[in-house]
């Protein structure tokens, strides 16, 4: 596994059986590599949504359409056909991971910012269960600016091999929700709350300062 040359992984909880929507905090370049051996850790191969400029890197685009991945394009009128494809892959069985910020997060203390509601609707259209994942750790392996510094973060990780934690927590409860919104929060507050134990020892700003990473407060919870 090419994450163990960079960090020791350790993965808790579980998914429950058949479709499942996964929805995980953003807060590192390498995040799909983290989540995919997490998951393959616990036995299950999600569908992953993401954003369509990696389609376009030159090797690595390939490895993730091979990989069955689903090209979200932001910001174009065809961003809509990212939800009808994940909602494709829930019908035909496969659980879909998303990111409901929609980008690596910006917060100051790296607590999960306000999600989008795509992830809300994706529930509502396929009515599987939602579960949230809480991650730690991976923003010590490879700097925010990536790929620009990612050979002095790699090399940094190699010496130091940092613990990255993954949480799969308990389905959240949608039931009774008024509006997609508000479904939203109550999956941001999941993650948020699956979030706390990975990072008891940090919990107000993270002890691992990355120089490249702007703040923003603009989608604060």
């Amino acid at each position: 596994m090419v994450l163990a040359a960079f960090g020791r992984l350790r993965v808790t909880g579980a998914v429950p059986d058949g479709p499942v929507i996964l929805a995980a905090n953003h807060i590192s370049p390498v995040d799909p590599v983290v989540l995919m051996a997490a998951c393959d850790a616990i036995g299950v191969a999600p569908r992953i949504m993401a954003t369509a400029g990696v389609f376009r890197a030159p090797v690595l685009g390939t490895v993730i359409r091979r990989a069955g991945y689903l090209q979200v394009a932001r910001g174009t009128a065809s961003v809509t056909q990212a939800l009808h494809d994940a909602i494709a892959a829930i019908a035909a069985g496969d659980p879909v991971l998303i990111y409901p910020e929609g980008r690596i997060g910006l917060d100051p203390g790296m607590w999960p910012e306000r999600g989008k509601t795509g992830v809300a609707r994706l529930a509502e259209a396929t009515g599987v269960p939602v579960v949230p994942v809480a991650q730690w750790g991976a923003h010590e392996v490879a700097p925010y600016a990536a790929p620009k510094g990612a050979v002095r973060g790699l090399a940094r990780s190699v010496v130091r091999r940092p613990q990255v934690s993954v949480h799969f927590g308990q389905p959240v409860p949608l039931a009774g929700v008024r509006s997609a919104r508000e479904a939203t929060d109550r999956v941001m507050d999941a993650i948020a709350a699956a979030l706390l134990p990975l990072r008891a020892a940090e919990p107000d700003v993270p002890a691992w300062r990355d120089p490249t990473r702007p703040v923003d407060t603009s989608r604060a919870r």
